[in-house]
């Protein structure tokens, strides 16, 4: 199983701003499973601590093979949710790894 890890830091100008932008995302994102089958397990949640530092929002998704998470990556889908979630974001982390 591969284990996608995204985090993203928002361009928002202000906390409200960042908290609608993580919106945004988060029901971007939430939509994807049922259109998707090759995603296992998908989760987003929204930075509660330490805002100065910490990111603003991440993801965490499962794969049951690269493969799987290769398909995931080009299907048309998640490919307009980039669309969606690009112009939100100053910066952009991301980790896979076997589980």
């Amino acid at each position: 199983m591969i284990r996608h890890v995204v985090s993203w830091k928002l361009n928002g100008a202000d906390a409200a701003a960042r908290a609608e932008q993580a919106a945004t995302i988060t029901a971007t994102l939430t939509a994807l499973p049922a259109l998707i089958p090759e995603i296992g397990a998908l989760q987003v949640g929204t930075n509660v601590a330490y805002p100065e530092s910490n990111w603003d929002v991440v993801l965490i998704a499962d794969y049951a093979s690269l493969e799987a998470l290769e398909a995931y990556q080009v299907h048309p889908d998640h490919v307009a949710a980039t669309h969606v979630i690009k112009p939100l974001v100053a910066s952009r982390s991301n980790v896979d790894f076997e589980v």
